[in-house]
């Protein structure tokens, strides 16, 4: 597994772009100058020995050296030693609405976005658990296979967006039976949870009958519905509001029945989220009352230093630096490249 130990010097990459529009202008200014001399071609044949071609191999050369100098910088490290540690902990799949419903803003600063802090606070809770993320609106799929990478689950969570899916509408009982298979099938012991984040806006049926299904196998449905049961409109792309087709504004409001008739199927609890921080706590509640069991991760060790190999590469890139000149080599005067 690669990881660079100080990645915040990677950031000085975006200084790469600046030393092209400093070229650019010094470019410029080259040409102002040689202009004041004379005419720009008599003075090419007055110096014939000059080589834009090595001008130019230069600069890319002495780009690629500064890129170097940052990534060794960054320090890139290798993982060399794969270990399988046992930990006791839980699985959760969390199976989140994405649906355009989801963007209704009558929980701050969205429904979706609310959604999204929660599941974040929720992995910084985590110490040797598993969380897989699932996405669904009219279909579903698995966003992150379940793992006990937080950082990548956190980074996927960030990514999750509407437009992820093209088919809009909201089927809940797909994403219950994707979710209840993208849990590990080792170990029966471990307790196991889906929780679904939701408005209830169920438009293909069957959630109740996948809801039960999972809990058959041992699964626990916790239901979080988020919004308001009042209704909000749903913000569109051109900052309206997104109307249906007799012109009317779109109103969505959060279905708790649904919710509460998922979560007695599914064994779990139906948890309201709102602008508050109690959905965080009773969740929170909840999941602490899993069986934890035995769970296998995968760890990288023993990361090994890999900027030498960069150093090397660096240290060749000046010294063909050094030994380029700005004049021609005659060996290759007659090659049209470099006149």
């Amino acid at each position: 597994m690669f990881r660079f130990e100080s990645p915040l010097y990677l950031y000085l990459l975006l200084f790469i772009p600046l030393l092209f529009v400093i070229k650019l202008i010094g470019i410029r200014q080259r040409r102002k100058k040689l202009k004041m001399f004379g005419d720009p071609t008599l003075l090419k044949q007055l110096m014939p020995d000059v080589s834009p071609f090595s001008r130019e191999l230069k600069f890319w050369l002495m780009t690629v050296a500064f890129a170097l100098l940052v990534i060794m910088l960054a320090r890139p490290q290798m993982g060399t030693k794969i270990s399988q540690e046992k930990r006791n902990g839980i699985e959760v799949i969390i199976s989140l609405d994405i649906s355009n419903s989801m963007k209704a803003t009558d929980v701050v600063p969205s429904r979706l976005d609310k959604s999204k802090m929660l599941v974040e606070n929720m992995v910084d809770n985590f110490t040797n658990d598993k969380i897989g993320l699932v996405v669904f609106a009219g279909d579903a799929f698995v966003q992150l296979p379940i793992t006990s990478d937080y950082v990548s689950a956190k980074m996927f969570l960030h990514n999750i967006d509407p437009s992820l899916i093209a088919l809009q509408g909201t089927n809940i009982a797909e994403a219950i039976r994707i979710s209840t298979n993208s849990f590990t099938q080792k170990n029966e012991k471990v307790g196991r949870a889906i929780i679904l984040i939701t408005d209830g806006e169920d438009h293909e049926g069957q959630a109740v009958e996948a809801a039960k299904a999972a809990r058959k196998k041992g699964m626990r449905v916790y239901v979080l519905g988020v919004g308001s049961p009042k209704g909000s409109p749903i913000p569109d792309e051109h900052g309206g509001y997104m109307k249906d087709n007799t012109g009317s504004i779109v109103m969505s409001a959060l279905n708790e029945d649904m919710c509460r008739q998922l979560a007695a199927a599914g064994g779990g609890a139906y948890i309201h989220v709102d602008n508050s921080s109690v959905a965080q706590k009773q969740l929170n509640n909840e999941l602490t009352k899993l069986q934890k069991g035995e769970i296998s991760s995968v760890v990288y060790s023993e990361y090994d230093e890999q900027f030498q190999a960069v150093g090397i590469l660096l240290l060749v890139v000046l010294i063909l630096e050094m030994i380029i000149i700005e004049s021609k080599n005659p060996l290759f005067k007659k090659i049209k490249l470099f006149k």
